[in-house]
């Protein structure tokens, strides 16, 4: 019996023995990979932030600016011939400041006005360019908000416009193909926009004719005819700009 006993006893100890031993191989053995690897967890796309949009332009404008011919009494002799500039700006300036242009008097003495100031400013009166018009409006008109942007764009002109501002484009005039210019038509000359049609023409008071006021320009025509003074008379290689006033 204390034999039988014995043998179990031995017996229990060494599965006891047997069994620590595993446990402290399993206990002390490194996990696999698979055991120890974490969620995968993907980076986050960033919602894209919605672009600001452009204010939706009216499909049609027409500010209302006062209208004067370079030669407000149809004297179209040669000073009156290169009162464009003077006459564009004076339009613009009325505008802006509210003034009216009542009557062809009113209107010549203004123009001989800005041209005084011409000369004594620059030492002539004739083919002023878009930065001498925009520093006529500073120093003799006292106004000083004016813009001049180069390469203008349709929508340049259509926002400046739908925002109550008017433009002053100097031109190739011969390229503007107006009916009631004098054949060939000026080499230089200046007009105002002051609105915009849904059918792709431009509202100008084009100084260059008596039935100037409203004149409709195709959008084409006039962007490609936008060019500034050059005192080598090259005007389609003058530069593209546009004053904005107001």
């Amino acid at each position: 019996m204390l034999k039988k006993n014995s043998i179990i006893l031995a017996t229990f100890v060494v599965l006891l023995f047997v069994g620590i031993v595993g446990w402290a191989r399993w206990y002390d053995r490194p996990l696999s990979v698979e055991q120890i690897s974490l969620p995968t967890v993907l980076p986050s796309t960033p919602t894209p932030l919605p672009s600001p949009t452009a204010p939706q332009l009216p499909a049609n404008v027409n500010l209302v600016v006062p209208f004067t011919a370079q030669a407000p009494h149809a004297n179209w002799d040669e000073v009156h011939e290169e009162f464009c500039e003077e006459a564009s700006l004076l339009m613009a300036m009325s505008y802006v400041k509210k003034q009216d242009i009542p009557n062809a008097e009113f209107a010549e003495q203004n123009l001989q006005k800005i041209k005084t100031f011409e000369e004594k400013r620059f030492g002539f009166y004739k083919d002023t360019t878009i930065e001498e018009v925009a520093a006529i409006a500073r120093e003799y008109y006292k106004y000083n908000q004016t813009r001049i942007i180069e390469n203008p764009t349709v929508d340049d002109i259509q926002q400046a416009v739908a925002a109550g501002k008017v433009v002053l484009v100097p031109a190739a005039g011969r390229l503007l193909g107006n009916p009631n210019f004098r054949p060939p038509g000026p080499l230089y000359h200046m007009l105002v926009i002051k609105g915009y049609t849904v059918d792709q023409k431009f509202i100008a008071n084009d100084p260059g004719t008596r039935h100037g006021a409203d004149f409709m320009y195709n959008e084409e025509v006039l962007m490609n005819a936008i060019h500034d003074w050059r005192s080598d008379r090259q005007i389609e290689l003058g530069s593209k700009v546009v004053l904005i006033v107001g």
